[in-house]
């Protein structure tokens, strides 16, 4: 293969005219210059990360996270006895977790970093299964949950468990502490709170939650432990609303899963599963390893993984200790309170969640009102054209009908860019109402696109709601 000259111009070397393979393995050699362009160019088709406003997940990192990554990049986190400082990090964090969430051991119970918090929910609803099996629980289990994000209901298929979801009803977008009665048996294994519902953002009723399973246990005997998912809530409660019981706080709670690569700041790939005490992890669960140098225990679903988000969550952790989260998670809230305020007076819209801390994680999630010439599938194509992706989806079952919109407010998303996107709605719903589609976009439960004819509002209308917004 002839090496290119200083002069020659990499989009005239040969390899460049056949573009990139897209079949099978390639034959030939590239050069590495011209194997990163081509995969480069590609990459812009990607859309910016930071406009995502449908992610729940880290967009944002400064240059000493980009570091620590960087340098970490060789180290698999499984091997503890080549990399055992990455193994110190990891513990040291999972106590500063435990004492975050309260727990009444921090410096002695069980926790573990996984790849995300869909893995830490998973081990601990296995946890859950292993205690009810080790109490004599026989037939099939189930666990209770309101609508949750589908590692839930991964975790009941691939583990053979039953999960009950409490439908929606009425104006209820969460499941309530009197469903629970209705929904509990001998073979529950636990009841799921979700702490920062992924459809709203809205938190569930952990305290109330627990309560119910306290007076069900007085009447039944039944004594049902709770697992809270906390993927985003977790790491944004504890600083912005630290009066909320939702944690170890309640002895019900045995297990909290959250993402550290969420609110919790770090790069992708990070999630964490805590036990509220050591015995509420089955001895069970724990693999004995010696095959990598050394003797490890290991309890996570994945094996070699790597380790530089767990050095770069415990990063964060001391650059920002409880004060800097505090007042970086409440300058996350407040660029989501004035986004909501914006969205409500563009007219056409009612809010769902408004970013009140007190009542969910750092989002604003709203319907459309009245009669329209678009609905909420339009707006999100329109906002697509400037780059900015924020979804439009239906409800969980039982409120499929119902199509909501949802922004996540991450760290990153300034007081700037919030007005930015509030003026692109602006010119959106104008164009919208200059234009209506003739037909709109709905989604089926399928998840495929079909057309639908919209109705027609008058042009004095059109007018008056284009005058209204120009206010």
């Amino acid at each position: 293969m002839p090496h290119p000259s200083d002069a020659d111009d990499l989009f005239a070397l040969p390899q460049i005219e056949g573009g990139a393979p897209k079949g099978g393995f390639p034959h030939p050699e590239m050069l590495p210059t011209v194997a990163y362009q081509l995969v480069h160019d590609e990459l812009l088709l990607d859309g910016v990360s930071r406009m995502n406003l449908a992610t729940f997940c880290t967009t944002w990192v400064d240059d000493q996270a980009r570091r620590l990554m960087n340098e970490s990049l060789d180290k698999n986190i499984v091997d503890k006895d080549e990399y055992p400082q990455t193994a110190e990090l990891e513990t040291r964090c999972v106590r500063m977790l435990a004492d975050l969430w309260h727990s009444p051991d921090p410096a002695g119970t069980r926790g573990t970093s996984t790849t995300g918090s869909s893995e830490a929910a998973m081990l601990g609803g296995l946890a859950a299964k292993f205690r009810w099996r080790a109490k004599g629980g026989k037939g099939i289990p189930n666990f209770v949950c309101g609508p949750v994000q589908v590692c839930w209901e991964k975790f009941a298929r691939y583990f053979d468990v039953e999960i009950r979801q409490v439908p929606l009803r009425g104006d209820r977008l969460t499941m309530h502490p009197d469903d629970l009665a209705t929904y509990c048996d001998e073979n529950t294994i636990m009841v799921v709170p979700t702490f920062g519902q992924t459809f709203t953002g809205l938190f569930e009723d952990v305290a109330g939650i627990s309560n119910a399973l306290d007076e069900l246990q007085a009447k039944t005997g039944l004594d049902i432990p709770i697992h809270v998912d906390a993927a985003s809530g977790g790491f944004l409660a504890p600083f912005t609303a630290p009066e909320l019981v939702w944690d170890f706080r309640l002895p019900r709670v045995k297990s909290i899963n959250a993402s550290g690569h969420k609110t919790g700041l770090a790069p992708l790939g990070v999630g964490w599963a805590i036990w509220r005490e050591a015995t509420d992890l089955p001895d069970e669960l724990v693999f004995n390893v010696d095959y990598l140098g050394g003797n490890m225990a290991t309890f996570n679903l994945n094996f070699s993984r790597p380790g530089g988000q767990v050095v770069t969550s415990y990063y964060e952790f001391i650059r920002l200790g409880r004060f800097g989260f505090t007042r970086v998670q409440r300058a996350v809230y407040a660029v989501a309170e004035q986004l909501a305020r914006g969205i409500e007076k563009l007219g056409p819209f009612e809010l769902i969640h408004a970013g009140d801390p007190l009542k969910g994680i750092a989002a604003v999630s709203w319907r459309m009102t009245g009669e329209q010439t678009f609905n909420l599938y339009d707006l999100s194509d329109r906002l697509r054209t400037r780059g900015w992706l924020v979804a439009a989806y239906p409800l969980p079952a039982d409120r499929q009908d119902e199509t909501i919109m949802r922004v996540l407010v991450r760290h990153g998303f300034s007081y700037d860019m919030a007005d930015l996107l509030l003026a692109d709605m602006v010119r959106a719903l104008e164009q919208l109402d200059k234009h209506p589609p003739s037909t709109s976009l709905t989604r089926e439960e399928s998840g495929s696109f079909t057309h639908s004819a919209t109705p027609k509002v008058s042009t004095a209308e059109i007018r008056k709601r284009r005058a209204k917004r120009s206010a």
